[in-house]
């Protein structure tokens, strides 16, 4: 039985929209941002320069489209924590952020960042305000959210949300864009998560 004409429209520009976002991510560490063309990304991903002007009419709105795609969550369940059992909630938050940082794709999109940021500084805001401060937030506001209900004694949340996410990433993540041979094992990184947990219970509990 064939799929309804729809959904199989959706699932081709799903698949060509991927196509592109990966042949533009390869490119840009290769070529760097300046020096690829959306006609060579177009090529690459074996689509139409058409079909990628129509999804990405320029290079930036590519870039922008990136970054959303790489910072985003799978499975059903991305609500925010419940309030009452702060390290139960830090405990989802911070295997979240796991999931994410232990991406091949976000090493390359913050390679990319690092290297084009000079002179792309619009490259580095979007990675930001389109990637990093939504998640960051996330994380703010459930600290808070504890605290007003005197759960945890945390007066100043973006603080808190910083040195919880900065102990987790300092192991899961920033060692593997100077090591190619950083790849810590599950067990690792939920064992960092943990003791990240612990740190901020024993500060803010």
């Amino acid at each position: 039985m064939t799929a309804p004409p729809q959904t199989y429209h959706q699932r081709v520009a799903g698949e060509k929209r991927a196509a592109i976002i990966a042949a533009a991510a390869s490119l840009f560490l290769e070529r760097g941002y300046a020096e690829t063309s959306l006609a060579r990304i177009a090529e690459v991903a074996a689509v139409s320069t058409a079909t990628l002007f129509k999804q990405f009419p320029t290079k930036a709105e590519l870039f922008a489209a990136m970054v959303v795609e790489y910072w985003q969550l799978s499975g059903a369940d991305l609500q925010a924590p419940a309030i009452g059992d702060p390290a139960a909630g830090l405990q989802i938050l911070g295997n979240r952020y796991v999931e994410l940082m232990s991406r091949d794709e976000m090493v390359a999109l913050f390679r990319i960042v690092i290297a084009e940021a000079p002179r792309f500084p619009d490259l580095a805001e979007a990675q930001f305000t389109l990637g990093k401060a939504p998640f960051f937030n996330s994380v703010k506001g459930y600290l808070g959210d504890e605290h007003a209900a005197g759960n945890l004694d945390c007066g100043d949340p973006e603080l808190a949300a910083t040195q919880f996410l900065g102990m987790i990433s300092n192991f899961a993540f920033w060692p593997r864009l100077l090591l190619m041979d950083w790849h810590p094992t599950n067990e690792d990184l939920h064992r960092t998560v943990a003791e990240a947990t612990r740190a901020i219970i024993a500060r803010y509990g």
